[in-house]
């Protein structure tokens, strides 16, 4: 028996995948065939994609929001469509692209327009990714060029700290307890204690 599954990706942790899980749930997809991935499409080495692609069966139907979504790479996303279509033998559903049906227009012509959809989407969504890159990296330098800080916020040494550091050094206090004073991890004691004896070395 078929079985249908929907494959969701969002470029980082912090991103939504609501509005996909929301598609999803319009085609009836079980929550058992969901599988969910947040990286980056660039190439399809991602956990989630492949334990779906160990599962999926010749006959099955496979949900994808949009061409973006199964990844950004133009080589790569032909070369996954033809393996789940031709090898497997599985049919694709690209939501937003209704043309990208594979369980509709299976004749020479519905063929050659959905080949030709495929390749035009998966150029543009190469091309977005190509562009996005090229804009924070633009964006980075522009910032660095107005003297912005792009790292973590530095954290704020307290009032005591050169106490605190002494203590420490002498052995008076534990880098535990010198840490929970200061309200900091170990990284920012570290750096802001080095920073501290370049300006203060001891004599």
């Amino acid at each position: 028996m078929a079985n249908t599954y929907g494959y969701i990706r969002v470029s980082s942790l912090d991103q939504n995948e609501d509005r996909q899980l929301i598609a999803m749930q319009e085609k009836l997809v079980p929550q058992k065939n969901l599988f969910i991935d947040k990286q980056s499409g660039k190439d399809f080495d991602r956990p989630q994609y492949k334990k779906m692609i160990k599962k999926i069966q010749s006959g099955d139907l496979l949900y994808v929001l949009s061409i973006d979504r199964l990844g950004r790479n133009y080589e790569e996303i032909q070369k996954q469509w033809r393996i789940l279509t031709k090898e497997i033998g599985v049919d694709i559903c690209v939501i937003d692209m209704p043309l990208l049906d594979t369980r509709n227009g299976k004749d020479l012509m519905g063929t050659f327009i959905a080949d030709l959809v495929l390749q035009i989407l998966s150029f543009c969504s190469e091309n977005e990714r190509v562009n996005i890159k090229k804009r924070q990296t633009a964006g980075i330098a522009a910032a660095r060029a107005r003297g912005v800080h792009l790292g973590r916020p530095v954290k704020e040494a307290p009032a005591d700290f050169p106490e605190i550091v002494k203590a420490w050094e002498k052995g008076e206090i534990t880098l535990k307890e010198a840490l929970y004073r200061c309200n900091m991890g170990e990284t920012s004691f570290y750096r802001r204690r080095r920073e501290y004896r370049f300006q203060h070395p001891i004599k």
